[in-house]
């Protein structure tokens, strides 16, 4: 008898250094209709729980308004603070995981076969070993200096700053399965992204309407 439960689908990791243009890339796999869960995203939805606000809340005084979390404030107080920074992980990650979890498995029951996992700091949190490959979007500095500064107001040395508390591009491209060079035009990325699926043997969900099927967490 085949199995009441559907297997796991495959995990392709997406990552890249801030201003790389994962968000593009994501984009253009959810676009050949794969589900993409967005770590970020999910972790937004989180924190609009209010049993996980008011957590939030005993541990961070003032960060909640309200009823919404003011995310510049809590950033501000656990940027550089490892402790603090590792009691909000404490309440946000457990949770996360079991939503991504959720979301994983409904992909399973609609039988997909591969989900994207969309996650800023794949290589460094770990997950990179939960993956079964992982694409690293890149480019050049400048271009992804450039690129934050002009959709975000922050400064240069801001954006610098940011870069640095990531691991070096130069790592990422180094344990990625594939390499996607996003200097150029959105075309050429796209014929990056066909070639690694390709590669990776995944085959777009043959189901018409899959795109709306895919759970949106936006």
């Amino acid at each position: 008898m085949p199995s009441p439960f559907p297997s796991q689908p495959r995990r392709l990791g997406l990552t890249g250094s801030i201003g790389a243009g994962k968000s593009t890339v994501a984009a253009l796999l959810r676009e050949r209709g794969l589900t993409v869960l967005d770590a970020d995203e999910v972790a937004r939805e989180v924190t609009r729980d209010p049993s996980v606000l008011a957590e939030i809340g005993a541990e961070f005084p003032g960060v909640v308004q309200g009823g919404e979390l003011d995310r510049g404030a809590l950033a501000a107080r656990v940027f550089g603070d490892p402790a603090r920074l590792a009691v909000l992980n404490g309440i946000t990650h457990p949770r996360v995981r079991a939503r991504m979890l959720a979301l994983e498995q409904e992909a399973a029951a609609r039988g997909e076969e591969w989900t994207v996992q969309d996650v800023p700091l794949l290589f460094e949190g770990g997950l990179d070993r939960q993956m079964d490959a992982v694409l690293v979007v890149d480019a050049p500095l400048e271009v992804r200096v450039s690129r934050v500064i002009a959709r975000s107001g922050l400064s240069r040395e801001e954006v610098l700053a940011r870069d640095a508390r990531q691991m070096p591009a130069e790592e990422k491209r180094r344990r990625a399965t594939f390499v996607l060079d996003n200097s150029g035009e959105v075309e050429a990325l796209a014929g990056q992204v066909g070639a690694a699926m390709a590669a990776l043997g995944i085959q777009p969900p043959a189901a018409s309407g899959q795109q709306e099927k895919s759970p949106s967490i936006r």
